[in-house]
């Protein structure tokens, strides 16, 4: 009798090939159907189940969303419910420090996950800031859920729309999905989304890792043609509505309801777009765009406990296990950029500390501490956190913010433990000041990180090169509170430590910002006053201590006149210099106080240098190095002897006024004999050249409520069009040529000058922009990287 060969299945996954833009993909094992919605009682299965683990603790409005997101609830179910042999379920268990995380394994709907929080985001340059972070406890016991406070339901759109569109313009991994979907699993986790305004408040999942796969797959889901901010804002359309406000619906629901119906209304439609493709002979791109992205491998985190002994605060636990399961990734393995990780070793170290129990500073003082690093108590709370003894509290600025973050850190009883802690999660075997400084940069560049953008990299690097931590900063000292940082100058000049350092810290911190004090190595001794040159080499805090000098009134003034002009929202004109590629910018009427560092000149009753013309001069780079240390820059570059010129002879006109034709200074400061000094005219403070800030004046009216990264899409899509357009008009003119004749030029000799200039300038532009784009090239610890085009 012959044996009979089981049928093979009428519904088994297919492969085909489909064109994706210039490639043909090979999309493997798709599914013939998508998975149904979840009716109510299957998501109520899972909330039972949920409640009565004994190891997770979630309001129910996050089972919910739990429920709500999985495509399959029985097997959620399953893992959650406790059995004699598992009082804890058949959850996946993870201990990291100071926590054991509990979570199930599971497959989730794309549009029911939102990009979470992530250093490699966190710490990126960013125009949207992140919403703030709190922990949430049920009788002290810790919650696998945090709360995310945004400012308004306009705000989540675009922190959405911002993470989302960022991740693809770093790196996309959409052709590899549409072949074979995502494979990997999402860590995620539930969060309460509240809002400032008095929004209500709803429940969703949150992913940590596996953001860009997250992002990636709203990239197939808009197909092959569209750019970053197109996946953009499909992802937030198709989570939020078209709709910003969302109104209420005839019924009352909630808004958590609202949005969910509607979200579940896009999936809907999907599934007869899809069912209507995989009817067809051979399925198409969009067949495959739907099959490959509308489910995602997850784990999320529903459970949370703190390990005995552990000092950390209870809201604090389930936050830190998470980001311990991240950094045990990125940092260790699969690594994040060096901001990234610096921030992240530098806030688990003090973690550490705070675990440990055994610092000097007590724990509700390290606990503030870390609040302030991560950005959880915002600058407006500074007043009330930190009051110095005789009650004075301090302003509430982001410049106040670092001078007590930088004194918290550094004291001695916390420094050698927080390095301690830090190499050992870096994995090294010592770490000096300058590494220690390294870690800091990233903490307190927070509050301007999104104004001062175009000179990061070049504060970073001053941090990496010590920063300002001088031999006085690292040890006893206390900030001395002031709205006006040179009433600090005369107490410090007696020897007052507290002064003293509190000025190096402010002063320091401002002209690293706004990049009046980088690491100047390598070719920045041979540039040019106005290109970033100096007179002498010296590390950034060697300069930095050289100028908190208790003799040294040059350096003092020159550290309070820059905590005083400091600005966070905004780049002062001097670290504006678009000089090399760029053309003049227009300011557009900008009106308010220019933003501008002056030159200290002591003979000044404002203690600020005036020109010829009575002009206050702008503050270079050269100058803060020079007033560290004027005896060494002196013996480096020695006063120039003037020039006389040759008196004319018999019969020749009367002689020009030249150099020789006013009295001569005896002063260095006015003969610092510049390498390629071109003067100071072009860096006065009225100055509307490209030097000018970019930046627009607190109050000024915005273009519209979007944020402008939003805008920009809008603006390459007129610019490329734009540049087309002119090609066509060209080509329309060439044509028509011949038949104008030579008696009248096609074009004018004018005409074409004026054209050949704008198209030079656009050119410049559009060079400097990519070369801004690009990667940037490996610098050697020996040679500092040529000053940024156009920054």
């Amino acid at each position: 009798m012959s044996r009979r060969t089981a049928p093979m299945p009428v519904h088994a996954p297919r492969s085909f090939t489909v064109q994706w833009g210039s490639e043909s993909v090979l999309v493997s094992n798709v599914e013939p159907d998508l998975p149904v919605a979840t009716g109510d009682a299957e998501l109520a299965k899972v909330v039972a189940a949920g409640r009565a683990n004994p190891v997770t603790l979630l309001p129910e409005a996050a089972w919910r969303a739990v429920a709500r997101a999985t495509t399959g609830p029985d097997g959620v179910a399953v893992q959650l419910r406790p059995t004699p042999e598992e009082p804890a379920g058949l959850l996946m268990v993870e201990n990291v420090d100071g926590a054991t995380l509990h979570s199930v394994v599971t497959r989730v709907h794309l549009s029911e996950v939102l990009p979470g929080i992530q250093p490699r985001t966190g710490m990126e340059v960013m125009e949207i800031p992140d919403p703030q972070v709190q922990g949430i406890t049920d009788e002290d016991r810790p919650c696998a859920i945090v709360r995310y406070r945004y400012q308004d339901l306009a705000h989540l759109r675009n922190h959405v729309w911002q993470t989302i569109h960022g991740t693809l313009s770093l790196n996309s991994y959409a052709p590899s999905i549409l072949a074979r979907k995502v494979t990997r699993n999402l860590i995620t986790h539930p969060v309460e989304i509240t809002f400032e305004d008095g929004t209500e408040s709803f429940h969703a999942l949150v992913v940590r890792d596996g953001i860009t796969r997250l992002a990636s797959a709203w990239a197939v889901q808009a197909g092959p043609d569209a750019d970053a901010a197109e996946a953009a804002g499909l992802a937030v359309d198709s989570l939020f509505g078209k709709n910003p406000t969302v109104s209420p619906g005839p019924g009352g629901d909630p808004l958590g309801q609202r949005l969910a119906t509607g979200r579940e209304r896009w999936r809907r439609a999907l599934r007869e777009e899809f069912a209507q493709a995989m009817a067809m002979e051979e399925p198409g791109t969009r067949a495959a765009q739907i099959a490959q992205t509308y489910v995602l491998p997850a784990q999320i985190a529903v459970g949370a406990e703190g390990h005995p002994g552990h000092l950390l605060a209870a809201e604090d636990i389930f936050d830190d296990a998470i980001r311990s399961v991240l950094a045990s990734v990125h940092v260790e393995f699969k690594q994040w950029d060096a901001a990234a990780q610096n921030v992240e070793v530098a806030t688990r170290a003090l973690k550490r500390v705070i675990q440990l129990g055994d610092s000097l500073v007590p724990k509700d003082d390290l606990q503030v501490v870390y609040g302030l690093a991560v950005g959880r108590i915002p600058v407006e709370e500074l007043p009330s956190v930190f009051t110095a003894d005789g009650g004075t509290a301090p302003p509430g600025t982001a410049l106040w913010r670092s001078v007590y973050l930088v004194h918290a850190l550094t004291r001695p009883e916390l420094l050698e433990p927080l390095k301690d802690q830090a190499k050992a999660i870096k994995g090294g075997k010592r770490m000096g000041l300058k590494g220690f400084a390294e870690l800091l940069g990233p903490l307190i560049d927070l509050p301007w990180r999104s104004y001062k953008k175009h000179v990061t990299t070049q504060a970073r690097n001053a941090w990496n090169n010590g920063g300002v931590l001088t031999s006085d900063v690292i040890q006893e000292w206390e900030p001395l509170p002031t709205d006006d940082f040179t009433s600090l100058v005369k107490p410090a000049l007696l020897g007052d430590r507290d002064a003293r350092c509190t000025l190096a810290v402010a002063g320091g911190v401002a002209l690293i910002a706004d990049k009046l004090l980088t690491r100047n190595v390598g070719s920045a001794l041979n540039a040019a006053k106005e290109k970033g040159g100096v007179p002498f080499r010296a590390d950034v805090n060697q300069v930095v201590e050289d100028l908190s000098q208790q003799h040294n009134e040059l350096g003092l003034w020159t550290l309070a006149l820059a905590a005083n002009r400091f600005r966070s929202d905004a780049l002062p004109e001097n670290a504006v210099t678009m000089r090399q590629l760029i053309h003049k910018q227009k300011t557009e009427g900008e009106a308010g106080t220019p933003y501008v560092h002056f030159k200290t000149d002591l003979g000044e009753p404002d203690q600020i240098e005036r020109d010829a013309d009575g002009v206050p001069v702008m503050l270079h780079q050269w100058d803060v190095v020079w007033a560290s240390n004027p005896d060494r820059a002196l013996k480096a570059h020695p006063p120039k002897a003037l020039f006389v010129p040759p008196q004319p002879g018999p019969g020749a006109g009367a002689p020009a006024a030249g150099p020789a034709a006013g009295p001569a200074t005896g002063s260095a400061e006015a003969d610092e004999s510049v390498p390629g000094d071109g003067g100071e005219e072009s860096g006065t403070a009225g100055s509307t050249e490209a030097g000018s800030s970019t930046h627009p004046a607190p109050g000024r009216p915005q273009e519209v409520s979007r944020p402008a990264s939003q805008r920009a899409a809008e603006h390459r899509y007129v610019l490329r069009q734009s540049v087309t357009g002119a090609r066509d008009a060209l080509d329309r003119l060439l044509l028509l040529e011949p038949e104008v004749g030579r008696h009248t030029p096609i074009v004018p000799v004018t005409v074409l000058d004026e054209l050949h200039k704008l198209l030079i300038g656009l050119q410049t532009d559009v060079e400097n922009l990519r070369r801004k784009a690009a990667p940037e090239e490996t610098v050697t610890d020996d040679e500092e990287a040529p000053e940024e085009l156009g920054v």
